[in-house]
């Protein structure tokens, strides 16, 4: 079994910063891509950023500049380190890892950026 554990999320005020990691844990051969997921109140869940294997990274247009991921293969472990935040961003964030056969999501973790 797999298990995915995220911190880093709270509250900040308009143009501060949060990082994000996700943990996997378990029967873990070999992970895929790692993805950052959001989802607002209202809103669809929406892929935020993405990381292959092999580094290779893909962001949503709202974040690109502010947002950056990042993954430590050794410790089963993506990152989201969020720069500039904007009140929009307020969110449930949610990591997914992509495995060989299957997929995981985290539990989310609420980022709320106000003043």
């Amino acid at each position: 079994q797999v298990q995915l554990v995220e911190s880093g999320g709270g509250l900040v005020q308009p143009g501060g910063s949060l990082r994000l990691s996700c943990a996997a844990s378990g029967r873990i051969f070999s992970i895929n891509t790692m993805n950052w997921y959001r989802q607002a109140p209202g809103k669809e869940r929406e892929l935020v950023a993405q990381i292959t294997s092999s580094g290779s990274t893909n962001y949503a247009d709202s974040v690109k500049g502010r947002f950056t991921i990042s993954r430590d293969n050794a410790k089963n472990t993506v990152y989201l380190q969020m720069n500039s935040l904007k009140p929009e961003d307020t969110a449930v964030y949610y990591c997914n890892v992509v495995f060989p056969k299957a997929s995981h999501w985290g539990q989310g973790t609420q980022v709320t950026v106000s003043s």
